[in-house]
């Protein structure tokens, strides 16, 4: 069987994504443009009482059931306080440098439906006028947002609507090239979300069924560690889709599919690893098997939940991780074949 995705499908999907904001927390407007997506490709989208979404795709073998994770939210942060000067104390949503986002242009997202430009800056922010410009450490009590509005007190901020708990996403400034390749922040995880969904497109494109049920389960919190804390009970195997971290003693890259042996959590299922291995060996994917020390997925929130699973963890390679990332859509397309390869057994 062949496998063939669809690139400019896939490239169409992860720009949508990219460019809708979804600060973890804050995932209620990607979630309805995935399930609207989702039902043109002819799947029901269903939520978890968080969020989380869920589609179901029978297979030959009712009794088996496999889930495949990927989530939709990203790095964010919220407002943490309205200074007296109008500016915003930021708080951090998910693990980041906070230089990673100094000088950021980002968006204020109110209660109220409002929503406003802004921009990340220290407190310190010009060498013209501050002597430790340069030295000022980058920690959340020296950044700030300003708002590109007639701002100059807390009451003119509150005035706008902006409150505290208001959320903030960032600018993605995305780029796709000819080169193939596509940078933009949030590659962490709608780059796999679009494999996924490439993933879907396919089956229903050739008309394939997989050897068992499948259940694809879109999480909404995996940025602070509890996204996929429940899934559904029936999933006995869990397919984890995430970014692969490139760089120091690691050896994916980003036009490969990097499969994860071990993470900060322990080392994930001997069997369905060698199988995903196997697998790209066979179809010619290009892949690395890694140890990722700093990191965990939706698949260790699993465990952690007391979910009765076996687990893998796969994804495309994606450099400068919760930075600047970017990555191939080579390595896109090939997370979603070897999905593919292993709920059809096309290596067979």
């Amino acid at each position: 069987m062949t496998i063939r995705i669809d690139q400019a499908y896939v490239l169409d999907m992860l720009e949508m994504l990219l460019r809708t904001p979804s600060p973890t927390g804050y995932t209620h407007v990607i979630m309805q443009k995935l399930e609207r997506q989702l039902a043109q490709i002819g799947y029901a989208l269903t939520y978890t009482n968080k969020g989380c979404g869920v589609v179901t795709v029978p297979g030959a073998d009712a009794s088996r059931v496999i889930g495949i994770s990927a989530h939709v939210d990203t790095l964010g942060a919220m407002v943490r306080s309205i200074k007296a000067d109008g500016r915003l104390r930021m708080t951090p949503l998910g693990g980041y440098m906070m230089s990673s986002v100094e000088n950021e242009y980002c968006r204020i997202h109110t209660r109220s439906g409002a929503e406003y430009e802004g921009t990340i800056l220290p407190t310190h922010p010009s060498v013209h006028v501050y002597d430790d410009a340069r030295e000022q450490k980058r920690e959340e009590a020296n950044m700030e947002v300003r708002i590109d509005e007639l701002v100059r007190s807390q009451a003119d901020a509150e005035a706008l609507g902006i409150r505290v708990g208001d959320f903030i996403s960032f600018d993605p400034r995305v780029r796709t090239l000819r080169s193939g390749f596509v940078k933009s922040r949030h590659l962490d995880d709608k780059a796999a979300v679009a494999a996924v969904l490439g993933l879907l497109a396919w089956l229903r494109e050739a008309q394939v069924e997989p050897v068992c049920t499948v259940k694809l389960f879109f999480s909404t919190y995996e940025e602070v560690g509890h996204g996929s804390a429940y899934i559904p009970g029936d999933i006995q195997e869990l397919l984890a889709v995430d970014m692969g971290a490139l760089g120091d003693d690691l050896s994916g890259d980003e036009e490969g599919v990097s499969i994860c042996a071990k993470d900060s959590s322990g080392p994930y299922d001997y069997a369905m690893t060698s199988r995903l291995i196997e697998l790209a060996e066979r179809h010619g994917i290009r892949h690395a098997v890694d140890i990722y020390p700093r990191y965990g997925s939706d698949a260790s929130a699993a465990q952690r939940g007391g979910c009765d699973i076996r687990a893998a963890l796969l994804g495309p390679g994606v450099h400068a991780s919760h930075g600047m990332e970017r990555t191939h859509i080579d390595a896109i397309t090939g997370t979603a074949r070897l999905l593919a390869a292993y709920i059809t057994h096309a290596a067979d």
